[in-house]
Parts: structure tokens; sequence; C-alpha cells
């Protein structure tokens, strides 16, 4: 059983046909429809915690189906107590759930099956709604800004991150030129919802956030360290009106001088998300100048490849073309 409901797009009790981003510690305010359910294999019988106060979706264990009567008698009694709301759960259930447990305590694979009852309930926790594989090396997979971005050629999406955002880096590190216990990348992207913000014009927010990006990437990072030295000067290169999944956004770009190293280039990218409640999103661009840095055409391969989620030009590696 694990201990904790990991983020994603839940059935919204409260709305009928809507789903409510939870953040991994508590519901927020971006709500989408609810997917079409898979054409491939029946749904799998869940409950949906109500939102009442906005409370946690109850982390679960699953029954596996075995094949067996006693486990689909088990398996077809938990759903139905479930959504009858009864308290009660007979030991044969309990039974069923101890045998479903992986040794190594791993949920076990997907299939027809029942949810563990709680002490005070059987409730049952879904799954986030289906998207592409995360593992995919390929593509960054943003689940609540529901986009895809195509990672490049020598790219990574690293598992953790000390500002804690969606982040695409080049493999690549070296020790910063005005730090060097610190480590710099030749090339950063990152996406992220537009919070703390009244602003609903992409323009506005994206002239409003470059200064943002750009002390990030070149003045200072997030503890503080001048990894560049600083920056020094700026000069804006680009801005205008461009599509991005669909949806119409504007980006403005910067030349930064810097005191230390080459200096680089930074873009703010703000459009309305493809799905929900089309909350703006920003993506930063952050590449380094000098010829270890990524071509600045780049930003704009990247900006063309970004998709809402379940568009048919994902499937089978959206970077695979992208050249470093």
């Amino acid at each position: 059983m694990s201990n904790a409901t990991p983020p994603g797009w839940y059935p919204d009790a409260a709305a009928a046909g809507t789903d409510r981003w939870w953040d991994g510690t508590a519901w927020t305010a971006h709500t989408r429809p609810t997917a079409a359910p898979q054409a491939f294999g029946p749904p799998e019988p869940v409950v949906t915690p109500a939102p009442q106060a906005f409370g946690p979706p109850e982390p679960v264990a699953t029954v596996p189906g075995n094949g067996s009567a006693a486990s689909g008698r088990s398996s077809n009694r938990v759903v139905a107590l479930a959504v009858a709301g009864l308290v009660v759960v007979g030991a044969a259930v309990t039974g069923a759930v101890l045998l479903g447990r992986d040794d190594d305590g791993t949920r076990p694979a997907a299939g027809p099956s029942a949810s563990a009852p709680s002490s005070t309930a059987a409730t049952a926790t879904p799954s986030p709604s289906g998207s592409p594989a995360e593992d995919d090396p390929k593509i960054l997979v943003d689940q609540l800004n529901g986009i895809t971005l195509p990672i490049p050629d020598g790219w990574e999406k690293p598992s953790r991150t000390v500002d804690q955002v969606l982040t695409m880096r080049t493999v690549d590190s070296y020790d910063c030129p005005g730090s060097s216990s610190d480590f710099c990348y030749h090339g950063t992207v990152t996406s992220r919802v537009a919070s703390a913000t009244d602003i609903t014009s992409a323009e506005e927010l994206a002239e409003q956030d470059i200064a943002t990006a750009a002390d990030g990437a070149y003045e200072k990072n997030i503890v503080g360290n001048r990894i560049h030295g600083g920056i020094t000067s700026h000069k804006v290169l680009d801005s205008g009106s461009v599509s991005v999944a669909g949806r119409a956004g504007y980006q403005l770009r910067w030349r930064v001088d810097t005191a230390k190293g080459p200096g680089g280039y930074v873009q703010s990218l703000v459009f309305p998300s493809p799905t929900g409640s089309e909350s703006l999103v920003i993506v930063r661009y952050a590449f380094d100048a000098g010829p270890d840095g990524p071509p600045l055409r780049l930003m704009d391969t990247i900006t063309k490849g970004i998709r809402p989620i379940g568009d048919s030009a994902t499937s089978g590696g959206a970077g695979s073309s992208i050249e470093h």
C-alpha cells in the first residue's frame, strides 16, 4: 500500500464530467473536462473521493485478478461495498486484499480489480487519466498544463531539480564561470503554470516574466550564488505573437551579457493551456552564448514541437528528429 497519492488529474465528485488536479499534497483550482474512456479496454471500477474541503484522495492497495472464481467474487464484492458506501467489509475481502499485495510492496499489474478498504470505509482512489508515457526520453510531459515538449538529442529530463519545476536540460554540465562549486548547463527549458498573478494577457505576462527568467538563469541561482558573475546588460532580440499547441501565445527573447563567461539567451514563452481552465503557461528558455551553447534556432524548434497531450504527433518520440 502506498503512503501518498501521486500528483495527477482525478475525477471531481463535486462536478460531474470534470477532473481536478491533485498536486501531491492538496487539491488545486485547475480543472478540465474528463477524458473519454480508452477504447482498448474497460476502465477500472472506482469510487471517486468527494472533495469536500478538498481533502486528499486516499492511498489504496489493489487486488490483482488471478483468474480464479474466488478472486472474481471478492473483487465484485469490494466494488459493490464501495459504491454502496458500506463500512463493514467481510473477512473474505480482507483475505483477498492480503493475498493480492506484492511481496516487494509494489502496486500489482493493472487489470479488473478491486480496491482495499480503509479502516472506516471502502473508498477507492482512481489513477490519473491516460497520457503519454512519462518515461519516454524524447518527451517531457506536463500533466498539469496538458502539454508535451520534445526533448532534443543530447538533452535529458532530470528526475529532481533544486527549484522543483518541470525541466529538461543538456546532458553535459560544466563548472560555472562565477562559482566553481556550482554546475551549469549549456541549455535549460522549464514549464510552469503562471501563479500568484492576475494577468490574463500572454503578452503582458511575458514582458513581466522575462526579467525573472534572466535573473534565474544568469544573475543568481536559487541559493543566491552569482554563477555567471551577474548580468551586466541585456538586449531585446525578438518579441511577438506565436501559435503554441493550438493557442495564441506571445514570446520575448533577450540576449544577456554577464560579468563572467559568454552570457546567454533567455526567452519567456506564454500561452493558454490547451486543457481545463486554460490557465497561462510559462515556458522559459536559457541557452548559453558562445560555441558550446545550443543553436538559437533550437528555441523555435522546441516551441513548434509543443503539443496538447493526446495529440497524435507526440507518439513515437516527438524529439527523435530534433538534433542538438
